[in-house]
């Protein structure tokens, strides 16, 4: 079997959080809005339907888990849960926390605007949110 790899423009776009029994967790840098990624680690999957039924469980609970905890991190108005899939194939969850006075409230985050960056002391403060949250 062949082993997990992430997608090149995930690796690219978003940091290391923590590897969850199913996911791994990662942070998306742009500090307009926090927004996180869940990859299951499987191998060769696009779509949800393609993980095991177990997976499919996991998947759900880990999304519900990490939703929680970033709402509550990000004193979010909503939190948006997506799994779009045409430009990068591999299987990702998008975990992105809104509120009302966001840059495009409550418009979709993508596409809009171009990305802002975090500081790399602002990025790990709230890296150790989540990972407390969690």
């Amino acid at each position: 079997m062949a082993a997990f790899e992430l997608n090149d423009r995930l690796r690219d776009d978003s940091d290391f959080i923590v590897a969850l029994g199913l996911c791994e967790l990662r942070l998306m840098d742009d500090r307009r809005w926090p927004w996180l990624v869940l990859i299951p680690q499987r191998p060769g999957i696009e779509e949800l339907f393609e993980l095991k039924p177990l997976d499919q469980a996991l998947l759900t609970f880990e999304t519900n888990l990490v939703a929680e905890a970033l709402k509550k991190v990000a004193e979010a108005t909503k939190v948006n849960v997506g799994a779009l899939g045409n430009i990068v194939r591999q299987l990702h969850v998008h975990v992105v926390a809104r509120r009302e006075n966001d840059p495009n409230w409550p418009g979709p985050v993508w596409g809009f605007g171009a990305r802002e960056s975090y500081g790399a002391d602002e990025k790990k403060a709230l890296i150790e949110k989540i990972l407390r949250a969690i």
